[in-house]
């Protein structure tokens, strides 16, 4: 066992960023890092299983006593030791020796760890003589006065200002309290009390609240039998002190966590063929120790499917050929199946020939059928997600979209290379967008672990998609938020269908409103028809001449085609009160001009009149298609038809939101209307305002019903020769 545990520490040191090498109670050499190798032996081959002495014979006598002492159990913390190298030079080194020892408890070798000083004992040298001139680096307590003095180097340390003025409490208290503290305090009380010198290792805590480690020299001047002076220097070697309790942190913590851990160590010898298990890797395996054989045992043991592969590379490795590394499966006894991890690494000898092989392995059962669980569960998830007939996104923290089904692409009516290149707030309509990063923000900040709410979107061609969304946040394996899944569902046609009955409800009020003042037109104009028509009756009845005869009748053929056209009109004003709701739905304002401006092409090119659309693409209205294009089409044209003839047309169009109506302002140039003369019937059928022998006076009674039916209005404001502003509001979608 001894063999194995010090093959574990050959295997854990060789890394070592310090000069370390492990011996044997011969002082063979059993284990070493590449930085002794290469500063200390100053070697390029292995030196295993050679002789400290012989590696480095120049060692001197005094340190071959210390090492033989730490073998005998004594414990030496450090010590810098003098030697001369195969140069004739002067070498110092600062040795940590610390035994170590076998399972048994019985001190096994010693690990050392080697810092050449060499340089460092040439500067105390000159440091020590520059102290007695300029105090670099030093203190000074004056015992018959009391005064205490600091080098700057010294307040550099304890990092305090230059003007600092010490005294020997302060100087003491700067110690961490506890070993530290207590350490100086008896350094300086025995110089004072016998005049002894200290040269210890301790901690400070700076004014700055910083644990510096620090070598604390301290030399005494007695005079007749009293301590008059103590002086010192300080070395800050907390960088190299915290490597060095580092290296035995994880030393200690690697035997440790392989036990925690049932990391079960194992040896196989190269020339002796023989194999060796710890404790622990019997206990992984499930094997008695006293019926195992080696090499056979382990073969006995592994899963008939995964036979040819693990022995195939059990046998590269037991031949020093590869090191060892692979997963496989072995039955314990009473037939349960276990995953094993097995890991090894080849060590040589000097002539690189392989010597041994030392190897972990442990039980990776859970962590295989935890990994085979997660695959099923995002199979599962990855088919619900592609195959749902709901509209599913997987967005990231930052809000782009990674991921999207069929569903959601049909929804929006993009690819999903196009999806995949925007955010989620790309396709989100303006409205709602602050709305989202509210959402995202509460789900990120684990406020909430899902969210629904409802959402508009808009899809490629511009419309708006209403839906009802699900935003869920999802968490990593060790409990992290990584994204956010989100499910869509496509409402659109429930919230336009409420939208239909909400403008059903608002426009029969309308409706019944304005039932009576229609009852006023209809009376007032068929009676003008039917008094017009009884009164060439009756003309036609009295008169006895031929020829005036048939002028009553021609004028009574008139009177009888004027009223038709009177009741054709009327229906259509009929047709748009109660035909309006049936099609009503979201249209786009910018859409809707865009097709008039189209259809008015040629007469805008004949009258050469400009146009300006500031019509905002977000502007959605609740209205008939046909209507809108309708009230358009007429307003449109009316500026061309009765534009100013010493100017060219000009027409602006601008759109803004007014709280749940759309406001339309249509502004032209043309010859505008006289308001105070024809203000109260502008909007009355048959009334013309201009000498063009085409107008009917048709056009704006049936857009200002057109514009109610659809639960709108329509007012105007105008300026004779200057132009007119027609302002529409229509409800918004």
């Amino acid at each position: 066992m001894t063999d194995l545990i010090t093959s574990s520490i050959s295997l854990f040191v060789k890394s070592s960023p310090k000069a370390v090498v492990v011996v044997d109670t011969n002082m063979l050499i059993i284990g070493y890092s590449d930085v002794w190798l290469k500063e200390i032996a100053q070697k390029k081959t292995s030196v295993l299983g050679k002789s400290y002495y012989e590696i480095l014979p120049q060692t001197s006598e005094e340190a071959k006593e210390i090492y033989e002492s730490c073998l005998q159990g004594k414990q030496i913390a450090s010590k810098a030791l003098k030697s001369i190298d195969t140069f004739g030079r002067i070498k110092w080194a600062k040795c940590t020796i610390n035994s170590w020892n076998d399972e048994n408890g019985i001190i096994a070798g010693l690990s050392i760890i080697e810092e050449d000083i060499t340089e460092d004992k040439h500067r105390e040298e000159v440091l020590l003589k520059a102290q007695k001139v300029a105090r670099i680096g030093g203190w000074e307590v004056d015992l018959r006065n009391g005064q205490v003095h600091w080098t700057d180097v010294t307040k550099e340390i304890h990092e305090v200002p230059l003007d600092y003025k010490p005294d020997l409490e302060t100087s003491i208290n700067f110690y961490k309290e506890g070993t530290s503290k207590d350490e100086i305090t008896r350094c300086v009380s025995e110089a004072i009390a016998k005049g002894t010198t200290w040269d210890v290792e301790l901690q400070i805590i700076t004014a700055k609240g910083n644990e510096v480690w620090v070598r604390a020299k301290g030399e005494t001047e007695v005079f007749n039998g009293e301590c008059i002076r103590i002086y010192g220097t300080f070395q800050d070697i907390d960088e190299k002190k915290r490597t060095e309790l580092e290296y035995h942190k994880v030393s200690d913590r690697l035997a440790m966590a392989t036990n925690a851990a049932k990391i079960g160590i194992w040896n196989y010898d190269f020339e002796g063929k023989n194999l060796q298990w710890d404790d622990i890797t019997f206990e992984v395996y499930k094997v008695d120790k006293n019926s195992f054989s080696g090499y056979e045992t382990l073969r006995s043991i592994i899963h008939p499917d995964d036979y040819h592969k693990s022995i195939k590379a059990i046998n590269l490795a037991f031949k020093g050929q590869k090191n060892f590394d692979t997963d496989y499966r072995i039955i314990w006894p009473d037939g349960t199946i276990r995953h094993i991890k097995g890991r090894g690494a080849i060590i040589y000898d000097l002539e690189n020939k392989p010597i041994k092989i030392i190897g972990a392995n442990w039980d990776i059962t859970e962590f295989k059928n935890t990994k085979l669980e997660l695959l099923r569960n995002n199979e599962s998830f990855t088919s619900i997600f592609s195959n749902s007939n709901v509209g599913m996104t997987k967005i990231n923290l930052d809000g782009k979209i990674i991921e999207v089904n069929d569903s959601m692409c049909k929804m929006l009516g993009y690819t999903r290379e196009e999806l995949l290149n925007k955010t989620a707030f790309d396709i989100t309509f303006p409205d709602d967008i602050e709305k989202s990063k509210k959402f995202k923000k509460r789900l990120i900040s684990g406020e909430f672990t899902s969210i629904e709410a409802e959402k508009r979107f808009y899809h490629k061609n511009g419309n708006i998609v209403h839906s009802l969304i699900t935003i869920t946040s999802v968490n990593d394996i060790d409990g992290n938020l990584c994204h956010l899944i989100g499910q869509i569902v496509n409402i659109t046609s429930r919230i336009e269908a409420e939208k239909r009955l909400q403008t059903l409800v608002e426009v029969t009020k309308g409706q019944n409103a304005s039932l009576m003042n229609f009852a006023h037109i209809v009376s007032h104009n068929l009676r003008s028809h039917s008094s017009n028509m009884l009164m060439l009756t009756r003309f036609l009845h009295l008169e006895s001449d031929p020829n005036e005869k048939q002028n009553i009748e021609k004028m009574l053929g008139n009177a009888a085609e004027s009223l038709n056209e009177t009741v054709h009109h009327l229906n259509e004003v009929v047709l748009i009160k109660t035909g309006a709701l049936e099609t009503m739905k979201s249209e786009s304002l910018l859409n809707a001009a865009n097709r008039v401006k189209d259809t008015l092409a040629g007469l805008i090119q004949e009258k050469d009149a400009s146009y300006e659309f500031n019509i905002c693409k977000t502007h959605f209205v609740n209205a008939v298609p046909a209507y809108l294009d309708s009230i358009l089409l007429n307003l449109f044209s009316n500026s061309l038809k009765y534009s100013a003839p010493n100017r060219k047309p000009k027409i602006i169009i601008l759109s803004e939101v007014k709280n749940e109506f759309i406001e339309i302002k249509f502004t032209d140039n043309g010859l505008g209307i006289d308001l105070e003369r024809h203000g109260k019937k502008i909007f009355g059928m048959y009334k013309t305002f201009h000498n063009n022998k085409d107008a009917k006076g048709i056009g704006l009674f049936i857009t200002k019903n057109q514009i109610e039916a659809m639960n709108g209005k329509i007012e105007l404001t105008s300026e004779l020769k200057k132009g007119t502003t027609f302002i529409l509001k229509l409800k918004k979608a």
